[in-house]
């Protein structure tokens, strides 16, 4: 047996410091620039449970990876083939957990007063048919904003995504329907850089991204310059885990309380229950941009959710968060350019732009890895099995915490 130096007895050290105090679960680390990893056994887990939780997770081919944290530590990762710790994924809607949290910390800053404003106190062209919309009923979702067929997934395929939003008008009552509309969220861009003079992604950085370390991360916006406020924050697995960890450790972060705690608090209350969707076929809950898996006497988990199965799972009474992420092959850039395919954005419905544009990049004429910039999941990123087993998986990441 060679010697020991140094290094070596202090990080047997840590590893048993860490596992005594983790058998008094007492412990509440965070990372630094990397993850602290931690055996499951160390972190009294079984580790067939969490084998069981990644089964499930890759039963579907859509994975691209996923982690799980327990205690602020890493106690397991999986890629799939061709993908590793640094490969990006794309949040999709995941972001609107991201920026809603800056609504919370203005109101801690005075820069808004509550959440029951009108939105019109912000923005004045709401002073109109939707004076009564206030920004809780968008971040619960419940504006009564406009909701067509299309979803104001057209909204994604234009030039200025703002302008888009601003045009939206009032259908029916606020508070009173549930209705997921990325309007709601895209208006939080003008909302908060009215409110603070600043932009909403130099925001995200300054007040969430740069004092939780993840600054390995690209911040969308749209051809017109407007942060991307409802999609589109492209980073790692593990990144993504960081945000999870500050809404487990409710929006402190190594001692500095980054969210307010009362905004956390309020974010994790039910507010709406018995959501379905044609995806996912298990009731789900939602509030204040957050989607809620489960909330009953045996646990309470949510989850910052996006469009393909894209997942940041927070179970806080046990510490644990768990990511998953699709596949994502990025097309560079960080502000939107569509290109050529600009001139057929307006035309059909968006599964016949999608079709026309896979068409086109099949034939050479249009690359849409070198000739556009936006965020795209192909279909090998585009979950199946994931949304059918949510239910089981859901079951899974409970089970990990039980004796």
């Amino acid at each position: 047996m060679g010697l020991l130096s140094k290094s070596d007895v202090a990080t047997g050290l840590l590893l048993t410091l860490l596992s005594v105090n983790l058998q008094g679960q007492d412990i509440e680390a965070y990372p630094a620039q990397e993850w602290s990893e931690i055996a499951a056994a160390d972190a009294q887990l079984d580790q067939t449970k969490i084998d069981r939780l990644f089964d499930l997770s890759f039963q579907d081919s859509a994975t691209q990876g996923v982690v799980l944290i327990k205690n602020g530590l890493l106690v397991g990762e999986r890629y799939a083939d061709g993908f590793s710790t640094d490969s990006y994924g794309t949040s999709w809607s995941m972001a609107k957990s991201f920026y809603a949290a800056l609504i919370g910390i203005s109101i801690d800053r005075g820069e808004i007063i509550s959440l029951d404003d009108p939105v019109a106190l912000y923005l004045e062209y709401f002073n109109d048919e939707r004076r009564d919309i206030t920004l809780r009923d968008l971040l619960n979702m419940t504006s009564g904003l406009d909701f067509p067929d299309h979803e104001h997934e057209d909204m994604f395929f234009s030039a200025d995504h703002l302008d888009y939003a601003r045009n939206v008008g009032v259908e029916k009552e606020a508070g009173l329907i549930f209705e997921y509309n990325n309007v709601n969220s895209m208006l939080l861009a003008d909302i908060l850089l009215q409110a603070t003079g600043v932009a909403a992604d130099t925001l995200l950085r300054e007040r969430i991204f740069d004092k939780i370390g993840l600054d390995d991360v690209t911040l969308w916006q749209d051809g017109a310059g407007n942060p991307l406020t409802y999609c589109c924050v492209d980073t790692t697995a593990r990144q993504y885990a960081r945000f999870g960890l500050l809404f487990a450790r409710d929006g402190n972060w190594n001692g500095e309380q980054i969210i307010p705690k009362q905004f956390v608090d309020e974010t994790f209350s039910k507010v709406w229950d018995s959501l379905n969707s044609d995806t996912i076929a298990q009731d789900r809950g939602y509030s204040l941009h957050w989607w809620i898996s489960r909330h009953d006497d045996q646990a309470v988990i949510f989850n910052a959710s996006g469009k393909f199965g894209q997942y940041i799972f927070i179970d806080r009474a046990n510490d644990i968060v768990f990511t998953r992420i699709t596949k994502y092959h990025s097309t560079g850039g960080s502000k939107q350019d569509w290109g050529a395919l600009k001139y057929i954005n307006w035309f059909g419905t968006v599964d016949f732009r999608i079709a026309v544009a896979g068409l086109l990049d099949s034939m050479g004429i249009i690359k849409i890895e070198g000739d556009i910039a936006t965020p795209v999941t192909f279909d090998d990123g585009t979950s199946q099995e994931f949304f059918t087993n949510y239910s089981t998986i859901i079951d899974a990441l409970i089970d990990i915490s039980q004796p």
